[in-house]
């Protein structure tokens, strides 16, 4: 692969890091004070329709999608270093260019599996960022680290499907933009392929059966720029059978399709987070003053610093590398690179923050510095679209293989 990015990736760059400098950077201070005033904390703050128009008319915009009939049209390595800058604001830059998860997931999954009304009456309001969407698959009675465990039921009745079901950290529910659930269940429950048992479909909001329970908070985070995350039940919500998402069966498929790109992404972000903390880390470092000389004479520091910027282009290179893979052999055939980076990004992004943290002292656990906050993203993704477990255990399979 060549390192080396091409002309419209440079281009994407250059207007990117000039959009976060002028406008992101400064706004977040401001989302937080304007948040504070608002009636509800899920509604939007004023400064983040601002920066969505600014986005929109500079072009930036839609980036993560490769078709260019729907989005930016540029490939994952194209991308990969445009979501690395977005990740060093990740509460709002990915927002306000419509690239947040898990808008972008559901955007990928109407564009390869939803049929024409679909793709209408969801996906094109999704692309214009006029309402959100949330994508409704862990549930909390069963270990959804196996999505072949989970209990919700999608019963065929006539002309409809009813839908039964409790689901919780459902990604975005709580924003009063969520318009619409893919919601993943069992359609034949009995059926001898555990992996076709399941399918996908679209429930609205404002179906009657579809309660909303509960904030669910992440380490007391209530991540409200990405619309929270819920425990929301279903109680017989009834839809069209045209709701259904591709095909009977093809639940579990689809999630995959989704899943994969969906990690890299995260990754991507996540270099981007680490790169802020050792940028924070080296302005706390020559600031403060401890025991008659500056942190950053301290050898320790020197240890955390140096070590950071090692892990950190590491890392870039393997993601740079499993991008480069799904654009030129798919993403099944860069399958081992993506839980690669899956299981290795976050736990040393983690590492990464929680020495920035230290050498902040207290003011690195306040509402002060990022660090905290994305502290407890990044942890999160340790679990999120499949923990690590489940990635080493399938990865060490695929290299026991050659040896059985």
């Amino acid at each position: 692969m060549d390192f080396a990015f091409d002309a419209r990736t440079e281009e994407l760059r250059a207007k990117l890091l000039a959009f976060m400098d002028e406008y992101v950077y400064p706004a977040e201070a401001v989302a937080e004070e304007q948040r504070a005033r608002l009636a509800s904390p899920w509604e939007t703050v004023p400064v983040v329709e601002e920066l969505k128009a600014e986005a929109r008319r500079q072009g930036l915009w839609n980036l993560f999608l490769p078709d260019s009939e729907y989005g930016a049209g540029l490939t994952n390595l194209q991308y990969a270093p445009l979501a690395e800058i977005m990740g060093r604001s990740p509460q709002l830059a990915p927002t306000v260019t419509n690239c947040a998860a898990p808008d972008t997931g559901n955007m990928e999954v109407l564009t390869q599996f939803g049929d024409e009304q679909q793709q209408k009456q969801w996906l094109e309001p999704l692309l214009a960022g006029e309402i959100r969407s949330a994508f409704a698959m862990t549930e909390p009675d069963v270990a959804s680290s196996d999505a072949t465990n989970i209990t919700t039921h999608i019963e065929r009745d006539g002309d409809e499907y009813v839908v039964t079901g409790r689901k919780w950290y459902i990604s975005g529910a709580m924003h009063p933009d969520c318009k619409v659930f893919i919601v993943m269940g069992k359609t034949d429950p009995d059926g001898e392929d555990i992996r076709r048992q399941q399918s996908m479909v679209l429930v609205p909001r404002d179906t009657p059966g579809v309660t909303i329970e509960r904030a669910m908070r992440v380490f007391g985070y209530e991540d409200h720029y990405h619309g929270g995350h819920a425990e929301v039940t279903f109680d017989h919500a009834r839809v069209a059978v045209s709701n259904l998402v591709g095909e009977e069966g093809g639940g579990f498929a689809i999630a995959q399709a989704r899943l994969g790109p969906g990690r890299i992404h995260h990754c991507m972000r996540l270099i981007g987070m680490a790169e802020r903390a050792i940028e924070l880390m080296c302005r706390r470092a020559v600031s403060r003053t401890a025991f008659g000389k500056s942190l950053a004479q301290q050898g320790v520091v020197h240890n955390w610093i140096a070590d950071a910027r090692v892990t950190v282009e590491q890392l870039r290179l393997l993601v740079l590398k499993t991008a480069w893979l799904m654009d030129t052999v798919g993403n099944r055939g860069a399958h081992t690179e993506i839980q690669s980076i899956k299981i290795a990004t976050p736990r040393a992004v983690v590492d990464i923050l929680d020495r920035a943290i230290q050498l902040h002292g207290a003011g690195g656990m306040s509402q002060d510095f990022p660090l905290a906050e994305l502290y407890a993203g990044a942890r999160t993704l340790m679990i999120a679209d499949g923990p690590d477990e489940v990635h080493q255990r399938s990865l060490a399979r695929r290299e026991l293989k050659r040896y059985l």
